[in-house]
């Protein structure tokens, strides 16, 4: 069933569709038209000749008598293909014709209506009835002349519109069929074949490029143009790439002689507590600059797609265990409890070293932001949990906290914003920003919901498939590795 919805999704299956119910349609609307109308023709033919030949043989009947009818009439009964004739006396016995069987309520019929009957053929075979549109004339004398034609032939013709009306069906539903399997190999393939480069250059391959085929056509136009544009934002990236590189090397070197100078000034302070604390203060804003400013750097590589980090195929139910005995001391010193629910598996796709660093760097909000009022020694609970939710696997951590407003959380993961009652805390309000581009880099997203009481952050990232697990290192990532000199997600976890 999951095949058969994947191809009814499909826009080569719906445009099919469509086509095969119009031109079906429309095939027979025109069918029946000409049908009805031909029906209808042959109609008013039939009721002219019956017209032609009843006023043709009463003009007999006024020039010779019932000799010269019956004459007539029994020289007409014998050519081929002839209509149907009967003279009845005025005790309605048949005097000449060549229908037999014929009702005799017939007869009695009022002059002029035209009837539908059923006869037998005296020159036929005698067991067979056959239909038949007769009128009756009365003429001089009590005689009753009969004529009619048979029906055969348009009941033969409606037979032929009805088997090509089938044929018609048949027709349209295999040409339906031809045209969705066209679409779908020659038209969509390009079409899915440019959401695959385009899904590989968001990964950060920025070097894929949609491929021409030089056919002259829309995709081509597209692709080129969409190529070019490729071309400019690669260009784009890798200056920017080229800035930052310098940025940090010109910016993190005088920052880091600072820090140097700072940490011997310390060494060689001559005791004074005043001087000693000025000393520390001014080494620890010097620590701080520094992550803020590799933190930056780091959130600016994330979003780009080109970290410098590999992905691997992962169990995240691993990362969260591993994870969970870690914090936990942390949280039992904080006079706490961690709580770890894991349903296995958890297959992603991902870095291993960026989602632990996420996940630490929102244990770190939890702890701080956790209790479940302003006093330092109120309680501290903490969930870390991971499950499948359909195609996702969702890592979260809730806390029973004041948690955050709904109209402030999606503010809440932007660069530099801390909430009114963080300020009071050391931090620089980049945590949750790191988390959001570290989980926009794997696909997913980072959600802020009411954990009923508190926060509870959910980390939403796509489960692997075996299309993923097949692609292997197509996402132009280089050699995994932690210690890569990239700033710890875990360091400015603030909001």
């Amino acid at each position: 069933m999951g095949a058969i919805g994947r191809l009814v999704r499909t826009t080569a299956f719906k445009l099919s569709f469509v086509y095969l119910v119009v031109f079906s349609g429309l095939t027979l609307f025109l069918i029946a038209y000409i049908s009805t109308n031909t029906a209808s023709l042959l109609d008013r033919q039939l009721d002219a000749t019956i017209a032609t030949e009843i006023s043709s043989l009463s003009e007999q009947y006024r020039r010779g008598g019932i000799r010269q009818l019956v004459s007539t009439v029994e020289l007409r009964s014998r050519r081929p293909g002839a209509s149907l004739y009967l003279v009845s006396d005025f005790s309605g016995r048949t005097i000449v014709g060549n229908v037999a069987d014929l009702p005799l309520a017939v007869l009695g019929l009022p002059d002029g209506n035209l009837t539908q009957v059923t006869y037998q053929r005296l020159d036929g075979d005698l067991d067979r009835r056959y239909d038949a549109m007769v009128r009756v004339f009365a003429l001089p004398g009590g005689f009753k002349l009969l004529v009619g034609r048979d029906m055969g032939e348009l009941s033969q013709l409606r037979q032929v519109i009805y088997d090509a009306s089938q044929y018609a069906i048949v027709v349209m539903v295999v040409m339906g069929f031809l045209s969705w399997f066209f679409v779908s190999r020659s038209v969509l393939k390009r079409v899915e074949n440019m959401a695959e480069t385009g899904h590989q250059i968001m990964v950060g391959d920025l070097s894929r490029r949609l491929h021409v085929t030089g056919s002259g056509d829309e995709f081509d136009d597209l692709a080129e143009s969409l190529n070019e544009m490729l071309e400019r934002i690669e260009r784009l990236m890798t200056g920017l790439k080229e800035v930052s590189d310098n940025i940090a090397h010109d910016l993190k070197t005088p920052l880091n002689r600072l820090h140097g100078r700072l940490e011997s000034m310390l060494r060689q302070s001559s005791g004074d507590p005043a001087e000693r604390e000025a000393l520390e203060d001014c080494l620890e804003e010097a620590d701080n600059l520094i992550q803020v400013f590799d933190a930056l750097l780091k959130i600016a590589r994330m979003e780009a797609g080109s970290s410098g980090d590999s992905f691997a195929d992962l169990d995240a139910a691993d990362i969260l265990e591993e994870i969970g005995e870690l914090y936990e001391p942390v949280v039992e010193d904080a006079g706490g409890s961690l709580t770890v629910s894991v349903a296995r598996p958890l297959p992603i796709r991902g870095n291993r070293t960026l989602i632990s660093q996420a996940l630490s760097n929102l244990l770190d909000n939890a702890i701080k932001y956790g209790r479940s009022g302003d006093a330092e020694d109120a309680p501290l609970s903490v969930v870390l949990a991971g499950r499948q939710d359909g195609a996702l696997v969702s890592l979260s951590i809730a806390d029973a906290g004041k948690g955050i407003a709904p109209e402030d959380r999606e503010r809440a993961m932007l660069r530099f914003v801390r909430l009114d009652k963080s300020r009071t805390r050391s931090g620089s309000g980049l945590g949750l920003s790191m988390v959001a581009a570290m989980a926009k880099m794997h696909g997913g997203q980072l959600r802020l919901e009411d954990a009923g009481p508190g926060l509870r952050a959910v980390l939403s990232l796509p489960q692997a498939t075996q299309r993923q697990i097949g692609r292997g290192g197509e996402n132009g990532h280089k050699s995994d590795h932690a210690g890569d000199g990239t700033p710890s997600l875990a360091g400015p976890s603030e909001p």
